[in-house]
């Protein structure tokens, strides 16, 4: 479903603040697959989203999408085939808009747009059933502002746009870092849930060691730009946080370096 081929990117070339954030980065996922990554400061791990998503060039190789070059194809036409969840419960949704209009601004994600009615009547029968599957009664308050809705609520509804569609590919960027432990466990066995009943291919980028083994089929561990570490199935089932930290070591050849994942263990 995605192969990502000799990429690398380098930001302020030729600048005191030269960084390279990907040397040759190669990657292949095979459709339903579900890969947790990890890794510390800098690593590369969000600079990998953003290159598949299209918000910065890649300097060179290629990105394959269900067999498309999409190496040059800008982001918003990426955001056809690509669906994804970001760090801020801000980002995502329209705060000063309903919670059916945004649904229905997803659902229409890809086609032709008209002038007719923000929502019709079918789609609102069809936009309370979705909204059933996340629990949270929120299709009781349909013609509610999103901006009253909590960051949990607001992180499962932009999760619920973000594969309305059926995406190729789903990309989530620490999607529950800045919720609190409860309610990012309840966003985490949602998008768990949703991603086998959609059968859908995803990457999730987690400063979370055990989030990052108990979820999805795959766990990949990326330094200095470059993945050190590729695991999956009942190897990766029987992993243990001091076993990752173990790998990163040897891999490496130095100590782990990221604060919130030592404090996540």
């Amino acid at each position: 479903m995605l192969e990502i081929k000799h990429v690398s990117k380098t930001f302020n070339v030729n600048t005191i603040n030269e960084k390279k954030a990907l040397k040759d980065l190669n990657l292949k996922l095979e459709d339903g697959d579900f890969v947790t990554v990890i890794g510390g400061n800098g690593a590369g791990k969000s600079t990998m989203l953003n290159m598949i998503a299209g918000v910065y060039p890649i300097d060179s190789g290629r990105i394959i999408l269900d067999g498309k070059d999409i190496s040059l194809e800008p982001e918003y036409k990426r955001a056809e085939w690509i669906g994804r969840v970001f760090q801020d419960p801000m980002m995502g949704t329209a705060a000063d808009m309903e919670i059916q209009e945004n649904l229905a601004f997803a659902r229409r994600r890809g086609k032709a747009r008209g002038l007719a009615w923000g929502v019709t009547k079918e789609e609102k029968g069809e936009l309370r059933e979705n909204l059933k599957r996340l629990g949270l009664g929120l299709e009781d308050r349909m013609s509610s502002k999103v901006g009253l809705l909590s960051g949990g609520q607001r992180q499962a509804l932009t999760l619920l746009m973000a594969t309305m569609q059926r995406p190729k590919l789903l990309l989530l960027d620490e999607h529950t870092a800045a919720l609190d432990p409860k309610t990012a466990k309840a966003v985490l066995d949602l998008t768990q849930k949703i991603v086998e009943e959609e059968h859908l291919t995803a990457i999730a980028v987690t400063h979370n060691m055990k989030d990052a083994i108990q979820m999805g089929n795959r766990l990949i561990m990326m330094h200095d730009g470059h993945i050190i570490y590729d695991v999956k199935g009942e190897e990766k089932k029987n992993l243990k946080v001091e076993d990752l930290l173990k790998k990163f070591e040897q891999a490496s050849g130095e100590e782990f370096a990221n604060d919130r994942m030592m404090l996540s263990k």
